[in-house]
């Protein structure tokens, strides 16, 4: 690999960061006041996705079960990708779409949202699990590209689509880690307020 292909991608990552802030800045705003109206009145966020969406869903949760840039108490936040034995047992006994979806039922209670990373917006076992959120009165934050797909399809006006703009499925990653990283940050200041950050 040579320099300029190294540079190649750090050039339309930024230049996607800079596109995306434009378009997804009032769709990440609304995810945080979503997310904020849940946790602020004893509701819990669930989180799902396949392959480095489900290592982002593990990011996601451990910044607010933990901290992201403050100290402050713990929030409930829950990632569906983490039970080996619950992922296998489902998986094996039923099939692989479910293995969301089992657990939202299993977990979900109304007012909760479900966080549901899907860069192409059709893994089959995200939409399962939009579904059965949908079903027991749950708010839905989707974090998509590429046109979003059937999940962008269907969603309600009550849910937030956040879609790339772009086809490209590491530079969709790219943005979606940027806006998990906006989403805890808008989340600490809509409960705790302001910082030394802002």
């Amino acid at each position: 690999m040579n320099t300029q292909r190294i540079l190649s991608h750090f050039h339309e990552s930024a230049e996607l960061k800079i596109q995306s802030a434009a378009q997804l800045s009032h769709a990440i705003e609304e995810a945080v006041e979503l997310m904020f109206a849940a946790l602020s009145n004893g509701s819990r966020i669930l989180a799902c996705g396949n392959g480095g969406s489900a290592a982002d869903c593990q990011h996601f949760s451990a910044q607010l079960v933990g901290r992201f840039e403050r100290e402050r108490l713990p929030l409930p936040v829950l990632a569906l990708t983490t039970d080996t034995s619950i992922l296998t047992a489902i998986g094996n006994d039923y099939s692989y779409q479910e293995i969301f979806s089992k657990q939202v039922q299993a977990f979900g209670q109304p007012g909760d949202v479900l966080l549901a990373l899907s860069t192409s917006g059709n893994s089959a076992n995200i939409v399962a699990a939009i579904d059965a959120a949908l079903e027991r009165d749950m708010r839905v934050v989707a974090l998509t590209g590429k046109g979003g797909g059937a999940i962008g399809k269907l969603l309600t006006d009550a849910d937030v689509h956040i879609c790339v703009p772009h086809d490209r499925t590491a530079r969709i990653k790219e943005v979606h880690l940027l806006t998990l990283h906006c989403l805890c940050d808008g989340i600490d200041v809509a409960l705790f307020g302001g910082d030394e950050h802002d």
